[in-house]
């Protein structure tokens, strides 16, 4: 028997950076989105929504929908043959709704019809009658008991408490602050969609762009009344998630027309109804009180935390979880008290955006950092640097980080990096563009600084785990294997790691990935920065299971290496393609990391993570104080990804944070009034653009984690954390203004 296996890397392994598998096809525009999909039979489903945000609904006619020649099908409510009700955390919303619409955009019926327009025209034939509510769309109001109670229990969904330390303590400075962040969208370029298809004994198969096959077969399953083997799911093409795609939207529209009609059924939203479509951040407003010692040494930090989770629960529950237990960021101190809040409204619905809570609190408790360091006389960046956490020390859980947590070496890094040149004169190189008026008068420059904190995989004694089947056998000759996992590749890469894994322990080139369904057991969601980890460990460990059962026959430590079978003295022992032969090696595995526990529910103490992730940015901006208008000049980064499995990937996903983080800061949000969306559109939601993104110098640490596969860390929503206090103290340092909301807006920058 084997008594010890090493691998050694092999071209494209890990810390290598290969070509995506996809890329080609998507660079060409080749690439088959869930949008594209086809059925020569199909016909198209569309979703009539509620015009209000708070309704009775008193009538449903459909009738003249009906009489419309070419439609198949106009369902409601009365249709749904098993629960009416799914969602993530609580089954409380409907599929469609029943008595009552608690958001403007809610699905109340259902059109398939042989032509899209065909459809839209019918829709717009249903006639609802509704008794008009006053909305509740105030969150301190909804914790605070005023206004209707939208769900039976009252509007609070989660109440997160966390106590360490002692409570009464006094500090020779005191700063306070109240901060806000706006509803942010995840804009994700390509809209919800997918294909149903029927099949003859009851069943039906869904072709979706999702992040969660498994948990999407589960709500649906329970609508449809159906076992869950007729009810199947592949991934289809995604266009981008960010955590919008983690909730249904149209998975159980389309399976219900589908076994309706006995068709296949198509849907794919429009850009507007994309916006009402899915889940978006939580809007925040944070109370927050920090006290130190005059030398800047914290001492104790209080906070209070109101996020809006719309009106259902979606993920809010977690939400608040995470920014509660990282409400205090990156810092060490020792008396801690924090209230956070999750609350029904009837704004639109917020779950899981990247960054999922911590993006919140980081803009509280950052922009506390800089207002201490003003209060003690203090560099911003040396207060941070004093109060930096580092391994060994108590999150505010006390839970103790067992792994490196390079905080301070992150702030160091960022801001010894090189500044930007100040540019000669050039409209072009203006807040504004060659559109804007001015030359330079009002023109300032500032620069600011931030660091945050992330957790990795999910938390609080949640079964997180994932399944991968791997086999190995010859295929024309040479040694090939392939993966299956439903774990969902959403464009962060996953397909590729997959590949890089198998390579490095199997010391095969050849490897192909399955499509993602549900075939196979649970791979979870693709979020929380967790695939790599949680997917990319089960892949691992299945080609270990492979390994082992192929080198059994052999007595002496043997490594994998270029197709051949290597002793430890170097000798070549076989080709693996001899020992192959016609046997197949065909292994599945269930992987979990270690575990979790929920927090206590009066004191918030316990080992509520997985792992933490750490980044830290600097910021340089331009301001036009006369116009209001923002350039970022520089948002350079520093991040601890513990081992860069594929280097090129890892830069991209900082690249992409950073930019998210950037929208937040200065021009993305949702705007509501009365629970009505004012700009569900590209034209008035803006995002950056490849113009918006300035050049980024970023520095990878790679500190690894000991309890992590090959030692990485999460690395997808660490830079989004960051990059927004660093912009916005940016802004702040050029006008001396507080600014307490993001996004920061040109009215707030000239007073108009």
């Amino acid at each position: 028997m084997t008594t010890s296996v090493t691998t050694t890397q092999t071209a494209g392994g890990v810390g290598a950076s290969p070509r995506r598998p996809d890329a080609t096809v998507k660079v060409r525009g080749e690439f088959a989105y869930s949008s594209d999909l086809w059925h020569e039979d199909m016909v198209w489903g569309v979703t009539l929504r509620s015009p209000h945000p708070y309704a009775r609904i008193t009538g449903i006619d459909i009738a003249e929908a009906l009489a419309v020649p070419g439609v198949y099908a106009v369902l409601t409510h009365e249709d749904v043959p098993g629960v009416n009700r799914y969602g993530l955390e609580h089954a409380d919303q409907p599929v469609l709704a029943d008595d009552v619409v608690r958001y403007q955009g809610e699905p109340v019926a259902l059109v398939a019809a042989d032509h899209p327009e065909t459809a839209r025209r019918a829709m717009k034939r249903i006639v609802v009658s509704y008794e008009v509510l006053s909305p509740i769309t105030d969150s301190e109001a909804a914790v605070a008991g005023e206004g209707p109670s939208l769900h039976g229990g009252g509007n609070v969904v989660r109440h997160v408490k966390i106590r360490r330390g002692p409570q009464d303590v006094a500090a020779d400075v005191v700063v306070s602050g109240v901060y806000e962040v706006g509803m942010q969208d995840q804009a994700f370029l390509g809209p919800e969609s997918g294909l149903a298809v029927p099949d003859t004994e009851g069943g039906v198969d869904l072709y979706v762009a999702t992040q969660w096959l498994h948990v999407d077969q589960q709500q649906i399953v329970a609508a449809l009344g159906l076992p869950i083997e007729k009810v199947r799911l592949t991934l289809g093409g995604v266009g981008g998630a960010f955590g919008g795609r983690e909730d249904l939207s149209m998975q159980v529209h389309a399976c219900l027309l589908a076994l309706h009609t006995g068709k296949p059924v198509k849907m794919v939203y429009n850009r507007e109804e994309s916006f009402y479509g899915h889940v978006h951040r939580h809007p925040a407003k944070m109370y927050y009180e920090h006290g130190a010692t005059q030398d800047g040494r914290l001492v104790y930090v209080k906070t209070r935390l109101y996020l809006d989770g719309g009106a259902y629960a979606s993920s809010t529950g977690a939400v608040v979880a995470n920014a509660a237990t990282l409400g205090v960021g990156p810092y060490a101190v020792d008396s801690i008290s924090v209230n956070c809040w999750g609350v029904y409204t009837n704004n639109p619905p917020c779950g899981a955006m990247r960054g999922f809570g911590a993006v919140q609190a980081a803009f509280g408790y950052e922009s506390q950092m800089d207002k201490l360091a003003v209060a003690c006389g203090l560099d911003p960046v040396d207060i941070r640097v004093r109060n930096a956490m580092s391994e060994g020390d108590l999150m505010p859980t006390g839970q103790v980080v067992d792994a490196e947590a390079p905080v301070a070496e992150l702030l160091a890094r960022v801001r010894e990096m090189p500044m930007p040149p100040e540019r000669p004169f050039d409209l072009r190189h203006m807040p504004g563009g060659v559109s804007n008026t001015t030359h330079g008068e009002g023109v300032v420059r500032g620069v600011g600084y931030a660091v945050g904190i992330k957790n990795v995989c999910f938390s609080e004694g949640f079964d997180d785990y994932s399944t991968a089947r791997v086999r190995l056998q010859l295929v024309g000759g040479e040694a090939a294997a392939t993966v299956h996992t439903a774990a969902c590749e959403v464009g962060q890469g996953l397909v590729t790691i997959m590949q890089q894994i198998v390579r490095t322990e199997l010391g095969v080139e050849q490897v192909t990935i399955l499509p993602m369904d549900t075939s196979i057991g649970n791979g979870g969601s693709t979020s929380a920065s967790r695939q790599t980890y949680v997917t990319g460990g089960a892949v691992q460990a299945a080609c270990a299971a492979v390994r082992a059962r192929l080198l059994s026959r052999f007595d002496q430590r043997v490594r994998v290496l270029g197709g051949k079978l290597v002793a430890a003295d170097g000798q070549v022992l076989a080709d693996l393609v001899d020992v192959l032969g016609d046997d197949v090696y065909d292994e599945v595995v269930e992987w979990r990391h270690r575990p979790t526990a929920p927090v206590d529910p009066e004191t918030g103490q316990g080992n509520a993570h997985v792992q933490y992730a750490f980044a830290a940015h600097r910021a340089v901006v331009d301001v036009d104080t006369e116009l209001g208008l923002v350039k970022v000049v520089a948002l350079d980064c520093a991040q601890d990804v513990g081992k860069a499995l594929n280097p090129q990937a890892v830069l991209g996903q900082i690249q992409g944070g950073s930019a998210q983080g950037l929208g937040l800061a200065v021009m993305e949000e949702i705007q509501t009034s009365g629970g009505k969306i004012r700009n569900p559109s590209f034209t008035d939601y803006l995002i950056p653009t490849v113009l918006d993104m300035p050049p980024m110098t970023i520095d990878v640490l790679e500190r690894p984690d000991p309890h992590a596969p090959y030692g990485l860390r999460g690395v997808g929503e660490p830079p989004t954390i960051s990059s927004t206090p660093a912009i916005v103290a940016a802004i702040r340092a050029a006008t001396g203004l507080a600014l307490t909301r993001v996004p920061v807006r040109p009215e707030h920058l000239t007073g108009t």
